[in-house]
């Protein structure tokens, strides 16, 4: 059987719902096949408030990504962020049965379930559980703890938690606009895979992916998610401040802000002025550059502060957990201009912009989808690459009717089953069958 390694990822985002096709060439790198953008009418800060709306604007990306491939879309990966969204960190063990054995998949399993059983506040639910360091019979700093002998596995946990209401809202429009639902992800683990390099997860960095709606962190250290974070501010906020602060429509304040906008007011010239058209016959208006960018300045400041309030909770400044990568900004807001110089400024951390084109091969496509615009996309198709690769591999073994392992049609059933989904989204697709 031939494994052609595709994979569909949707983006439902506050400003824009991107669908992106891609597959694996024989290099290992990521080919679009094919992209989808519409605006994104029902999303308020990553949550859902229409579901009508929001499920025309996933077909309109939908159908444009399938004009662009020639291809039918399926099933997709969905990215999830939202003012809703928390992390804890957890500790938890498990006592072995036979010590005498060593460790095996199905021990690691049994202690992440355990996990996923934990109480959290009504209406919530735990979405990823990533295991951090493990530690066998009190050993500890050990990243893979199969194949060793122990009688307790203990490991530490960063848990991340979402509204289940939202979370479900999301899945009903996917199901909605004739799509199955293939898996879901935290849109900053996403971007992360998308834009940072496995030097930097090693060294210390933060992504700050800054949306329409959200402005989202995922700190990573020694190669291992340490703390994410979802602010409920983006892009749209300042728009809305140069709107209200310029006295103009929200179309023409957008505009103002990708063409002239600076986060550094310094910049402009005090005889530095743009003239926007009035309404219906009104005069038209006249904004100095110095102007707008001391309101951006003045927004983006605000979040930055913020995200990094949240860099310093993690404990940047101790020794052992020092950044040392800095950090990446990505996402539609980071295009703005001066932005790197002002989080420099006030983090003090070295700063670059992430583009996801390290992992896209060069084609047509790729000049186009190279944007921090389109960082978590691209992240979500590699999911779900990775998916269904997993996937099809599996099956490849069934049809050749010898397992290498020499496993079970019930145990490849089982191992088929998680490759694909997490215990998270099984259930989810259960909510959806019985919802029918």
């Amino acid at each position: 059987m031939k494994i052609e390694n595709k994979g569909v990822g949707l983006d439902i985002g506050t400003t824009k719902i991107v669908a992106m096709l891609g597959r694996k060439n024989e290099y290992g790198k990521l080919k679009i096949i094919g992209a989808g953008k519409s605006q994104s009418l029902g999303v308020h800060r990553g949550v859902v408030n229409n579901i009508t709306q929001t499920i025309q604007s996933i077909q309109a990306a939908v159908q444009e990504a399938e004009a662009a491939s020639g291809e039918t879309i399926r099933e997709v990966v969905v990215g999830i962020a939202g003012q809703h969204i928390r992390s804890l960190q957890h500790s938890d063990y498990i006592t072995r049965a036979n010590p005498e054995e060593v460790i095996q998949e199905d021990d690691v399993e049994a202690l992440i379930n355990q996990v996923y059983k934990l109480v959290m506040l009504p209406g919530e639910e735990i979405i990823h559980v990533l295991p951090q360091e493990f530690k066998v019979d009190g050993q500890s700093e050990i990243k893979e703890p199969i194949g060793m002998y122990g009688a307790r596995l203990e490991a530490n946990f960063h848990v991340v938690v979402g509204q289940m209401s939202s979370i479900r809202n999301i899945a009903r429009c996917v199901k909605s606009a004739g799509l199955e639902f293939g898996g879901i992800t935290l849109e900053p683990l996403a971007s992360s895979s998308a834009v940072l390099s496995k030097e930097e997860k090693e060294a210390g960095v933060a992504l700050i992916d800054i949306g329409g709606g959200t402005t989202d962190l995922a700190i990573f250290k020694d190669g291992i998610i340490r703390h994410t974070s979802v602010i409920p501010f983006g892009g749209n906020i300042i728009t809305e401040d140069i709107k209200e602060g310029c006295s103009i429509i929200e179309k023409q304040a957008e505009l103002l802000k990708t063409k002239f906008g600076s986060a550094w007011p310094g910049e402009n010239k005090d005889n530095e002025i743009v003239s926007i058209p009035g309404l219906r016959g009104r005069d038209s208006k006249e904004i100095t550059l110095k102007n707008l960018s001391k309101i951006i300045h003045a927004r983006v400041t605000e979040i930055i502060e913020r995200v990094y309030a949240e860099i310093k909770n993690y404990g940047h400044e101790d020794q052992k957990k020092k950044l040392i990568a800095g950090i990446v900004l990505t996402g539609g807001g980071s295009q703005l201009k001066h932005l790197k110089q002002l989080v420099e400024y006030i983090t003090g951390m070295d700063t670059r912009i992430g583009f996801p084109n390290e992992h896209l091969a060069g084609d047509e496509h790729a000049e186009s989808t190279a944007s921090p615009m389109f960082a978590t996309a691209v992240g979500l198709v590699m999911k779900a690459v990775e998916q269904m690769s997993a996937f099809e591999e599996v099956e490849a073994e069934d049809e050749s009717g010898d397992s290498p392992t020499g496993k079970s049609n019930q145990e490849t059933e089982v191992k088929k089953r998680r490759s694909i989904f997490d215990r998270f989204t099984e259930g989810i697709r259960e909510f959806l069958d019985n919802a029918e």
